[in-house]
């Protein structure tokens, strides 16, 4: 998918319209910019609702959260 947008007159981008629906994008919408090369890359950045939905990458048990939570307490006191 390929398509032209324009850079408005205070250096905003705008990407078309079906480059925002393809990606979800709403007002609002926060977004990541990196630049690879000489191209402009743009990801969706997934609300905190979205990222409770996924899968966890890590599953641990109460009890291993309770010992690193301490182990962290100790070593951020000193």
């Amino acid at each position: 998918m390929e398509y032209e947008g324009i850079v408005g007159s205070k250096n905003e981008l705008y990407p078309p319209k079906k480059i925002r629906e393809k990606l979800g994008l709403k007002p609002g919408q926060k977004v990541k910019f990196r630049v690879e090369g000489d191209k402009l890359v743009v990801e969706r950045v997934p609300s905190v609702e979205e990222l409770l939905e996924q899968e966890p990458l890590v599953k641990i048990t109460l009890e291993e959260q309770l010992r690193e939570r301490h182990r962290l307490s100790r070593l951020l006191e000193g």
